[in-house]
C-alpha cells in the first residue's frame, strides 16, 4: 500500500472555473485582447514543467500524445482490454488531471510527489495497446523508458521538492546545496542581478574547481549586445575566487511563443498603459531582463480598473527551495464590478485602518499608495496552481515607493470555499453548520485584509548605494528594546534575498495576522456588509477557520528532514501555536477517537475570548514580525519564526501524533477545469468543459490543438538538454 499522501483519490473534487457570465459581456476587442493574453499565459505556463522535476516534461508529453489520439471516453475500452478495472482507469485519469493541474508530478500546494494509483505494469499495458503506441511505437516506448521509473519512484529524496539531500528541484542542478545557493545569491546581489528569472547549474572541472552558470529565461540565446538590449549582464565573472557565467536562453522556444502572443495582444490594448506594459514584457521575455519586467509592472499598476486584467512572468518564489527564483505564471480575468466596489471602499478606508496596526508610525510606509483592488472572474490561470487572492508586483523597490495591485479571484474563491458537512474535519458538531454558512463570507474579509493591508503594509528600512537612508537612522528606535535601530537593508539587498528560505512563509504569516487583527474592526465588517450579531459570527468563523487551518497544516510538514513544504500552511501552524500559547482557554485541542474507531481530533475556539485574549496575542506577535522585517534582522526573525514552526510530540498537543491523524482524514485539494478561447472568423469563441478528470484532460488537449506536436518536441528538447544535470 502506498501512503495516501502520495496519491490522488478517485473522488478528488474537480470543478469548472465558471466564466460564462463574464466573458460574453466583453466587447470584440476586449475578447481578442483576453484571447492573446491567454495564449501567452498557456505557453508560458508550460515552463513550470521544466521548473518542477526532471521527469515532468516527459510525463506531460506522454499524456498529450496518448489523449490526442484517443480521448478519455475512447481510451476507456482500450484500458478494459488491457486489464484495467474501472477504478484503475479512473485512477489513471485522475493522475493525468493532476499532472495538468499542477504542471508536473509534484503538488503545487505542499510540494509532495504524487504517483499513479494503479500498478505500473497495468499502466504500461494501457500505453502499449493505445493508438498512440500503434502509430509511433519507438517514440512512445522511449517516452515511457525515460519517465516510467521516475513516475512511480518514492525514493526518500524524490518524495518532495527541496535542495540538496532534502528533495528534488530543477531550479538548481542536482549537485547544488544550500551553500551554493547562498554564494550565488551574494554574487547576484553584487551585480544587482535578480534571481527571479534564473536557474543555477554548477559545473565541476577535472581539477575540482567550480563554475556556476546562471541561466536567464529569454527567447534569445545570443549573449552579445543587440539593439534594444540595454540590460545585458551576460558574461564571465570572478567572484570570491569562483568563476561565474551569466548566460541566457533558458526555455527559449517557449519564451518566444509568449513574446509572439503578447505582440498580438498589444494590437487590442485598451490604452497606452497597457501598450507600454506589453512592450516592456516583450522586452523582458525576449532579452531576459527583470528590469524591463519591473518597468512593465509600473505601467501595470498605473492601469487602473481595466475591464480585462492580467499579469504574466516569473512571479512567486514559493517553490524555489532558496526562496528567490520565480515560477512562471500568467492570468487573464474579467472584473466583477459588484464585489470590486466593496474592495474599493476598503482601499479608501486604508489610511484610517493602517494606524490601527500594532507598530509605530516610523515602521509604516511614508505614504500609502492606494492600489487598484478588484474582484475578478478568472478566464485563464496558467502555472502550477490557482490562488484565491494576489498582491503584486513582488518587487520591493516598486511596492515600497510606487504601489501595487490587489486582486481577489472571485470564481476561484467560490469553488475553493465550498464545503460538504460530511467531509468537514476537526470541528465540534455545533460549529459545523455556521462554519459552512459563513466560510465564504469570512474568507472574503480575510483575503481582502490579507492582500491589501497585510502585504500592503509595513516599511523596509533601506540605505541605498549612495549612503542615503529612507528613515531617520539617528532617532528611530526598536519598540521592543528601546534601542536605536541597528540593522537595515543595504544596496541591492531585498526582502527575498535577505530572508531567503523563510521569506515567503514569514510574509504570508504577517499578512494572515493582519487579517485576523483587523477583521475585529467594525468598519471593516461593515464594508463587507456584516453588521451586529452576523458580524460577530463572521469574526468567529474567520478565527476558527485559521485555527483549523493550523491543524490541517501538519499535512505539509515532513518529519524526516524537519521541513515545511508549503508557505501559507506553515504560516497558519505558526498562528495556531501563538494562539495556543495565549492560554486562558482561548483555543483547545483534544485528541479523540472518531465514530469509525480511528484516531480523530477536535479543535475549539472560545469566541468570548477572541478580543480579550486572542487580539493581544496576535498584536504582540505581529509587532515582532514587522520589526524584524523592517530592520532586516534575519537572525532575530528566523529565531522567532522557526521557534513557532517547530513540530514535536510534546504534551499536551502532541503535534507529530496529530499529524498522523490529519493524514488519515485529509481531503485532497480541488482541481479546476478552465475554459479555452479560440478564434472563429472575426470573433472569439469560449469553449467550456464540465467538472471531471476526463474534461480537464480534454481541455488541455484542445488548448494546444493546432501546434501540439511541434510544442511537445520543443519541450522534450529543452528537457533532454539538461537531463544529465540530475542523473
Amino acid at each position: 500500500m502506498v501512503d495516501s499522501q502520495y496519491i490522488l483519490p478517485n473522488d478528488v473534487g474537480i470543478s469548472p472555473l465558471d466564466c460564462a457570465e463574464a466573458f460574453p459581456l466583453l466587447s470584440p476587442k476586449e475578447k481578442l485582447y483576453a484571447h492573446y493574453l491567454s495564449r501567452a499565459s498557456w505557453y508560458g505556463g508550460l515552463i513550470v514543467l521544466l521548473q518542477t522535476s526532471p521527469e515532468s516534461p516527459t510525463i506531460y508529453v506522454l499524456l498529450q500524445r496518448l489523449f490526442r489520439k484517443q480521448p478519455p471516453s475512447v481510451l476507456e475500452s482500450v484500458a478494459s482490454a488491457a486489464g484495467l478495472s474501472p477504478e484503475e482507469y479512473q485512477a489513471f485519469l485522475v493522475y493525468a488531471a493532476g499532472i495538468y493541474s499542477n504542471m508536473g508530478n509534484y503538488k503545487s500546494f505542499g510540494d509532495t510527489k504524487f504517483i499513479p494509483n494503479l500498478p505500473k505494469e497495468k499502466l504500461k499495458a494501457l500505453i502499449w495497446q493505445s493508438q498512440a503506441f500503434k502509430d509511433s511505437p519507438t517514440q512512445m516506448e522511449a517516452l515511457w523508458n525515460s519517465c516510467g521509473d521516475l513516475m512511480y519512484s518514492l525514493d526518500e529524496k524524490l518524495k518532495q521538492l527541496g535542495l540538496g539531500d532534502k528533495g528534488i528541484t530543477t531550479y538548481f542542478s542536482g549537485n547544488c546545496c544550500l551553500k551554493d545557493a547562498e554564494l550565488v545569491q551574494k554574487f547576484l546581489d553584487s551585480k544587482n542581478l535578480s534571481a527571479y528569472n534564473t536557474r543555477l547549474f554548477k559545473q565541476v572541472n577535472n581539477d575540482g574547481k567550480c563554475c556556476y552558470e546562471v541561466r536567464l529565461a529569454s527567447a534569445i540565446k545570443d549573449e552579445c549586445p543587440i539593439d534594444g538590449d540595454v540590460d545585458n549582464k551576460c558574461g564571465c565573472y570572478n567572484f570570491d575566487g569562483t568563476l561565474f557565467k551569466v548566460v541566457r536562453g533558458d526555455y527559449a522556444p517557449l519564451m518566444q511563443r509568449v513574446v509572439d502572443c503578447l505582440k498580438k495582444a498589444k494590437a487590442y490594448a485598451a490604452n497606452e498603459n497597457e501598450e507600454h506594459m506589453l512592450e516592456e514584457y516583450v522586452q523582458s521575455f525576449f532579452f531576459g531582463s527583470i528590469e524591463a519586467h519591473k518597468q512593465g509592472s509600473r505601467y501595470w499598476i498605473r492601469d487602473k480598473g481595466p475591464i480585462v486584467e492580467s499579469h504574466i512572468g516569473f512571479i512567486e518564489s514559493y517553490r524555489d527551495p532558496f526562496g528567490s527564483r520565480g515560477e512562471f505564471e500568467g492570468f487573464v480575468a474579467v472584473v466583477n464590478k459588484a464585489m470590486s466596489a466593496r474592495f474599493a471602499e476598503l482601499v479608501n478606508s486604508a489610511e484610517v485602518l493602517l494606524p490601527e496596526l500594532p507598530w509605530p508610525t516610523q515602521f509604516e510606509k511614508d505614504h500609502f499608495l492606494k492600489p487598484d483592488f478588484t474582484s475578478l472572474d478568472v478566464l485563464t490561470f496558467a502555472g502550477s496552481g490557482i490562488p484565491v487572492g494576489i498582491s503584486i508586483p513582488n518587487y520591493d523597490c516598486i511596492r515600497q515607493s510606487e504601489g501595487f495591485k490587489n486582486v481577489s479571484l472571485g470564481n476561484v474563491l467560490a469553488v475553493a470555499s465550498a464545503t460538504q458537512k460530511e467531509k468537514l474535519t476537526f470541528l465540534r458538531e455545533e460549529d459545523k453548520d455556521l462554519y459552512i454558512k459563513l466560510k465564504n463570507p469570512s474568507f472574503e474579509v480575510q483575503v481582502g485584509l490579507h492582500e491589501l493591508l497585510g502585504h500592503g503594509s509595513g516599511k523596509l528600512f533601506v540605505e541605498d548605494e549612495k549612503g542615503n537612508f529612507n528613515f531617520d537612522s539617528k532617532n528611530v528606535r526598536n519598540p521592543e528594546t528601546g534601542e536605536l535601530v541597528s540593522s537595515w537593508y543595504k544596496g541591492s539587498e531585498t526582502w527575498d534575498s535577505k530572508f531567503s528560505t523563510i521569506a515567503s512563509t514569514y510574509e504570508e504569516c504577517r499578512a494572515e495576522c493582519v487579517g485576523l487583527y483587523l477583521c475585529l474592526n467594525n468598519r471593516v465588517l461593515s464594508i463587507f456588509g456584516q453588521e451586529g450579531s452576523d458580524a460577530e459570527d463572521v469574526v468567529y468563523i474567520n478565527w476558527l477557520n485559521m485555527v483549523r487551518a493550523g491543524v490541517l497544516a501538519l499535512e505539509f510538514y515532513t518529519p524526516v528532514n524537519k521541513t515545511w513544504r508549503q508557505a501559507h500552511m506553515q504560516a497558519r501552524f505558526v498562528i495556531l501555536r501563538v494562539l495556543l500559547e495565549a492560554n486562558e482557554g482561548l483555543v483547545s485541542l483534544e485528541h479523540t477517537v472518531g465514530s469509525d474507531g480511528k484516531p480523530d481530533a477536535i479543535i475549539s475556539l472560545d469566541r468570548t475570548k477572541i478580543r480579550s485574549v486572542g487580539k493581544p496575542a496576535i498584536e504582540r506577535f505581529l509587532r515582532k514580525l514587522q520589526i524584524h522585517k523592517s530592520t532586516a534582522d534575519v537572525e532575530g526573525g528566523r529565531a522567532l519564526y522557526e521557534g513557532y514552526s517547530s513540530v514535536t510530540d510534546s504534551e499536551p498537543e502532541k503535534f507529530l501524533t496529530l499529524r498522523e491523524t490529519v493524514l488519515l482524514r485529509k481531503e485532497a485539494r480541488k482541481m479546476f477545469v478552465q475554459a479555452n478561447t479560440r478564434v472563429q472568423g472575426d470573433t472569439i469563441e469560449l469553449q467550456e468543459y464540465a467538472g471531471s478528470a476526463a474534461d480537464l484532460i480534454r481541455s488541455f488537449v484542445d488548448r494546444f490543438h493546432d501546434d501540439g506536436e511541434e510544442l511537445e518536441e520543443e519541450i522534450l528538447a529543452l528537457s533532454q538538454m539538461d537531463a544529465h544535470c540530475w542523473s
